[in-house]
């Protein structure tokens, strides 16, 4: 049972551990300087976390309007202080990784504004007609695809120490160490509210497929297209070296096996044991004396 849903016992009564909306601040660069290829010096690494923040901010946004057109259908009280949480947490999400990608354009990477525009911009009303002309619940189950796809790169993060040793700015290690616990901590609010409405298998299974076959590819050349856009990240032979440990390291290999398993029938998040996780950095971050206590608004 995922975190969101333990149940513990209070005074005889059973409390729901809802995901936790904390309102939070980073200081991208400050008090130094973000270093251009951020990552270890590693240039497909830097900019795979660059295109992963861009595409986060819309992305979000589009998750939290799926359930929000599915939410006068749920009639689960705790399901929905939990969808309230979910959506809460992902506009916090958004808000920051909104202010590292306008520090990432400052310092020279334009691919990144693809992703960052206003939300009365031509770009976000052809999104959200798009989203409009789709079935409901299909772009539901996106969400509810998407969110095991977080879920899964954030038990990565998290429970990798090789990846936690990886040299990067700190504060970049902070956002996403934040962000992988409240991915975790409402990794299945989606999918719960998929099955509450009805979304049948056939669907939420069809949907992964889909996004399942296109992730590398769509991925792989937005990275592509991130660094041809740098000019200092133009060193062919050290792109090469640093992609192939990229694709070998903790991050990625074995990424897609993991993914696979949402396509199972029967499958639900909370099959993935991972409240562990979000124990213990509960603690490191934002214990008593947890690392981002002073990045709490």
């Amino acid at each position: 049972m995922s975190t969101a849903r333990a149940m513990t016992a209070t005074n005889g009564e059973a409390v729901t551990a809802y995901p936790k909306v904390r309102r939070i601040r980073f200081r991208f660069g400050d008090p130094q300087p973000m270093k251009h290829h951020f990552v270890e010096g590693d240039i497909p690494f830097s900019h795979l976390v660059a295109v992963l923040s861009a595409a986060f901010p819309p992305g979000e946004e589009s998750f939290i309007r799926s359930v929000r057109r599915f939410a006068d259908q749920v009639t689960d009280p705790v399901l929905k202080k939990r969808v309230a949480a979910f959506i809460g947490q992902e506009s916090v999400h958004g808000q920051e990784h909104r202010r590292l990608n306008e520090k990432l354009i400052e310092m020279g990477y334009p691919f990144v504004r693809l992703f960052t525009f206003p939300h009365d911009s031509r770009r976000q009303r052809l999104v959200l007609r798009i989203e409009n002309r789709a079935p409901a619940l299909a772009h539901l189950a996106m969400t509810a695809a998407a969110e095991h796809y977080t879920a899964t790169l954030a038990e990565r993060v998290l429970s990798s120490d090789e990846i936690q040793a990886i040299a990067e700015d700190p504060e970049v290690r902070n956002l996403f160490n934040w962000h992988a616990v409240e991915e975790l901590e409402h990794k299945s609010v989606a999918f719960d509210v998929y099955r509450a409405v009805g979304g049948p298998e056939w669907l939420r299974i069809s949907v992964m497929a889909v996004m399942y076959f296109f992730t590398i590819p769509v991925v792989t050349v937005g990275v592509l297209l991130s660094i041809a856009t740098d000019p200092r990240g133009w060193h062919p032979i050290t792109v090469l070296r640093q992609t192939i440990g990229l694709f070998r390291g903790p991050l990625v290999k074995g990424l897609m096996a993991d993914l696979r398993t949402y396509m199972r029938p029967g499958f639900h998040p909370d099959d993935i044991e991972t409240d562990y996780l979000v124990e213990r950095w509960r603690q490191e971050l934002f214990g008593a004396e947890g690392a981002l206590v002073g990045h709490l608004k």
